[in-house]
């Protein structure tokens, strides 16, 4: 199960390639990076397989919490911190909901 809700959450990223660069690819571990105006790199999102859940790390939500304020009360009951999402097999991902709040925060990184 952890499994399938990882390929659907790096699914979702793997559209942002052309954007952001790749730093990990693996079968448990996928992540994203921005370069800031600055030159400095900075995590974009990260999708990761732990011991009894899939983490979904989005950083933009970290930097402007503002981009948090349309999502569903069953999305941020997912939340785990400022910026992070855990999903455990019980748990049905919200994918377009999902897929605009990533879209979202790739419009917020590209004007950084």
């Amino acid at each position: 199960m952890a499994a399938e809700i990882f390929s659907t959450l790096r699914d979702i990223l793997k559209s942002y390639e052309p954007d952001f660069h790749v730093t990990r690819d693996a079968a448990d571990n996928y992540y994203l990076e921005t370069v800031k105006a600055d030159g400095t790199p900075e995590m974009f999102a990260a999708v990761q397989i732990k011991k009894s859940y899939v983490s979904f790390h989005l950083f933009p939500v970290y930097l402007d919490p503002v981009l948090l304020d349309e999502i569903s009360d069953t999305l941020r009951k997912r939340m785990q911190g400022k910026s992070c999402f855990n999903f455990g097999p019980k748990h049905i991902i919200p994918v377009d909901e999902m897929t605009a709040l990533i879209a979202k925060c790739a419009a917020f990184s590209k004007k950084r």
